[in-house]
């Protein structure tokens, strides 16, 4: 059974950081593509990042891009999101994901399992 948490949120002022981490058990993690969604009060879920299991491919969305950066570390079974800069539109429920579509326009969707419960970023201006 896929385990996925996520940890790291908070509260931040514009223009700070925040890191979130995300630990994934009951998969072989160095072999599944990872991702981050969000979704703010009132929006659909959308894209953040995505990165393939071998770390080859990594694509942001384009409202992120620069300032938010996607890794992972395969011994700890962790994929992490940098966030610099952040922006009171930032604010949203962030959730880790396995096996992820890697590009934003992709119409893939995850099964319910692959998903964490989410953690709260709030930026404040």
């Amino acid at each position: 059974q896929v385990q996925v948490a996520e940890s790291g949120g908070g509260l931040v002022q514009a223009g700070g950081s925040l890191r979130l981490s995300c630990e994934v058990s009951g998969r072989t993690f160095n072999r599944d593509d990872m991702g981050w969604y969000r979704q703010a009060p009132g929006k659909k879920r959308e894209f953040v990042a995505a990165m393939s299991w071998s770390g080859s491919i990594i694509n942001y969305h384009g409202n992120v891009k620069g300032r938010f950066t996607i890794s992972r570390d395969n011994a700890k079974n962790t994929v992490y999101l940098q966030m610099n800069n952040l922006k009171p539109e930032d604010t949203a429920i962030y959730f880790c994901v396995v096996d992820p579509p890697l590009t934003p326009d992709s119409t893939y969707i995850p099964s319910d399992e692959l998903w964490g419960q989410g953690t709260q970023v709030t930026v404040s201006s």
